[in-house]
């Protein structure tokens, strides 16, 4: 098979992630301090007015002495949260209450100048008093919005990405010759009829088409048994896409045709899991901005933290989950539409991690493929919990995988959505 053509998703910067990473950490510094001035602005102006019993005139005085006040604390808390003020609360108060107690005298000295007064010891006494009379609303407002709000004003832009129009394509493989021989790990070895499994691939592929999705081969591994369960080898975080390092030997070589055809996707940046850490995209399920990863047999604690250092500049929130009992993490749980992750407790260690945990009654029923907000792919071996996940408002589109299941296979492991 030649490698596939180039995909033309609609155009986006193509950017390394540590570029992408700059530019949008710049954004959200200059806007949470900008946000932390205004407030700080309207609180000065505001408590100055009802102090003056809202005179026009002082009004106006205060609108252009607060104003000049929270130019200056913009721009400081620009360079402090662009160096990192804003990764813990402490942090955070100090940069405030030092920049607001900055940009207070900048401003009580260019009114003194102003107006043309002589600077002596008396007047720069009565400019530090300011900072406990008509500025000391204006450095409290400045401290707790610094605290409490830049943080949040930065997750925000941190995890805001362009909507881009709608084009769904879902990389897949074609079963290996030699499917029968893939890794085993918790199930034993049954035997596997490759003609059904061929079948069941092609149901699957076309159940994706027929929901709007397109379907792009990677070059077909005739000699890497477990070369179908492609989700295993890249994980798209929007325009990210994270190749993965197998934790198990047999798999690496897997690898290679995947990121050729990732580098065809037009508008996708790169980055790759290395050695010494292992990571299996079947370990990583991503609900919005948090993304669990099963500390599993085939993803180690060097790729979690490998994961967390690209995702977390990007304004993801990395989350270890121990997994003993099940293959990878998306063999025990996935998630809804809605956020809410579902599951089977006894394939998991905890279910606390999860803020909305869901249980299935089948194993089987784990695991889900979002085909939409609405639409549900599941394997067909869980009747039960596609009956309940039906009652939830959800259409659900089952296929028959039980080849694949075999070979602790399930739904998500056959295709990686681009999106």
């Amino acid at each position: 098979m030649t490698t596939p053509p180039a995909i033309r998703l609609p155009a986006v910067p193509d950017r390394t992630p540590s570029q992408a990473s700059v530019a949008r950490r710049s954004i959200a510094a200059i806007a949470s301090a900008a946000a932390v001035a205004l407030v700080a602005f309207a609180a000065g102006v505001l408590a100055t007015s009802l102090a003056q019993g809202q005179n026009p005139a002082v009004v106006g005085q205060a609108v252009a002495y607060f104003s000049l006040a929270a130019l200056a604390l913009w721009a400081l808390l620009c360079v402090a949260n662009a160096a990192g003020a804003l990764r813990a609360w402490f942090l955070a108060a100090l940069a405030g209450l030092t920049s607001a107690v900055l940009a207070a005298l900048l401003a009580a000295s260019t009114n003194v100048l102003a107006r043309g007064i002589e600077v002596t010891g008396q007047v720069f006494s009565v400019v530090l008093g300011s900072l406990v009379g008509i500025n000391l609303v204006f450095i409290v407002a400045a401290v707790l919005g610094e605290t409490f709000l830049a943080p949040r004003v930065e997750r925000a832009v941190l995890r805001h990405r362009p909507r881009r129009p709608q084009r769904r394509v879902a990389l897949v493989r074609i079963p290996a010759s030699n499917l029968a021989d893939g890794e085993l790990t918790h199930l034993e070895r049954r035997p596997v009829d490759s003609a059904r499994a061929d079948e069941q691939w092609d149901d699957y592929c076309a159940a994706l088409v027929a929901e709007g999705w397109e379907t792009v081969e990677v070059d077909a591994a005739p000699d890497l048994p477990d070369s179908v369960f492609i989700e295993d080898t890249v994980v798209f975080f929007d325009d990210l896409a994270v190749l993965a390092n197998p934790g198990a030997d047999s798999r690496k070589p897997e690898v290679e045709a995947v990121e050729r055809a990732v580098r065809a996707i037009q508008g996708v940046s790169v980055a790759r899991i290395a050695a010494p850490g292992t990571l299996d995209g079947g370990d990583v399920l991503k609900v919005g901005g948090t993304v669990y990863v099963g500390a599993s047999t085939r993803t180690n604690a060097e790729g979690i933290r490998q994961l967390r250092g690209i995702l977390t500049p990007r304004g993801y929130t990395v989350v270890a989950v121990p997994m003993t009992k099940a293959l990878h993490l998306k063999s025990a749980a996935t998630a809804l539409p809605d956020g809410t992750v579902i599951g089977y407790p006894g394939l998991l260690e905890t279910t606390s991690l999860f803020p909305r945990f869901l249980a299935v009654p089948e194993p089987e029923g784990v695991a889900v493929v979002l085909l939409s907000d609405e639409t549900l792919l599941m394997s067909a071996s869980a009747p039960r919990t596609a009956e309940l996940l039906s009652h939830l408002g959800y259409r659900v589109v089952t296929v028959d995988i039980s080849e694949f299941e075999k070979l602790e296979g399930c739904v998500t492991c056959l295709s990686v959505r681009v999106r």
